[in-house]
């Protein structure tokens, strides 16, 4: 649904050039909630800025549901009549709300219609529905200074709705709510998402919002996408980055003779007694440093940090009865990085010669 390709994005700020884009490939499926997450100044708003034309790319392509807007943009009348179109299918929901004071909370809701030239009458029914499918039709002739913070995040939710899109972009529009709030309006998305067969593309720098709502995410950095994919998947990846992020772990061995691991725990092996089974099979004190659990895309994933005994040499049988139960074993100290990559080098050339 949505795609983009060597997409960069380069600033004149004070004589100098600065890039907050850096060939950026994206590839959202129809139907899916993707987050893009990453720190202030990772470059996400300008991604998302760029993917419906608000800003315009340095270079690269941006494609949505089949349409090329980077090659509609610039090319006369005609082509700025396209873009229009087009962006009239990819919905917008900003940090701020970006709500007129001066109207009521349906006259909000019905701006776009009146810019795209529907009736009034039209207008008026179609923001009723919007506004009844967020849960505010009861609302419709209040004002936005009498509205909570989540209510208007809901208006500008059902305005974004009001072109029938099949794209929504969410640029932190969580940030401002709190945690109650935020978790109603995760679930506002999802619904929609569902009932409508909306692709949302969600900007955030909140772990939790990964977890809660999104099926794929991307992880930025410095204007580039660091790592990507199903948010499922990823957890499962050795050495992802957006693991660690979303579910950090502290601690390290004690001494040297010791090895520390991260496990991490999927759907039904996150409720199984792994950990109190290796203790007993191989008669081990195992010292738990960490350990993190949360709900992720409907399934219990969690990650543990464990001190073995000894080096890991002396650990290849406990950590290979890990990885049999289906577990994702990642070493993190208490060996040589070399003598770690040599042993799963010399593990996959056995697989591979059976």
């Amino acid at each position: 649904m949505i795609t983009t390709s060597g997409l960069t994005k380069v600033y004149q700020s004070r004589g100098r050039e600065v890039t907050a884009l850096d060939g950026i490939d994206l590839h959202v499926r129809e139907g899916e909630v993707y987050g893009v997450i990453g720190q202030s100044g990772a470059g996400k708003s300008s991604l998302i800025r760029c993917i419906n034309l608000l800003e315009r790319p340095t270079t690269g392509t941006v494609t949505v549901d089949g349409v090329d807007l980077t090659a509609l943009a610039g090319r006369g009348l005609r082509a700025g009549k396209e873009l229009r179109r087009a962006r009239s299918r990819i919905g917008m929901v900003f940090q701020h709300f970006n709500l007129l004071s001066s109207r009521t909370v349906r006259a909000n809701v019905e701006l776009p219609l009146e810019i795209l030239g529907v009736s009034g009458r039209e207008r008026s029914r179609k923001a009723l529905e919007l506004l009844d499918l967020v849960g505010l039709a009861d609302k419709a002739g209040a004002y936005p200074a009498q509205l909570s913070g989540g209510q208007k995040q809901r208006v500008g939710i059902a305005r974004a709705l009001a072109g029938d899109p099949k794209v929504l972009l969410s640029d932190e529009a969580t940030s401002a709510l709190d945690p109650e709030t935020t978790r109603s309006i995760l679930q506002l998305l999802r619904d929609l998402n569902r009932q409508l067969g909306l692709t949302v593309l969600l900007i955030t720098h909140e772990m939790d919002v990964v977890k809660t709502v999104c099926d794929s995410a991307a992880l930025m950095k410095r204007g580039r996408v660091v790592e990507s994919g199903r948010v499922s998947e990823l957890l499962a990846t050795p050495g992802s980055e957006l693991a660690r992020e979303l579910f950090p772990l502290t601690g390290s061995a004690t001494t040297e003779e010791h090895t520390v691991i991260d496990v991490t725990f999927h759907g039904d092996s996150a409720t199984q007694p792994v950990i109190s089974q290796l203790a007993r099979t191989y008669n081990i004190d195992i010292s738990i440093l960490g350990a993190a659990m949360d709900t992720v895309g409907g399934r219990q994933i969690g990650r543990m940090r464990i001190e073995l005994p000894g080096r890991y040499e002396d650990n290849v049988v406990p950590v290979g009865f890990l990885r049999e139960q289906g577990l994702q074993v990642d070493v993190i100290d208490g060996v040589d990085a070399e003598i770690a990559e040599l042993a799963e080098l010399v593990k996959d050339a056995k697989d591979g010669a059976r």
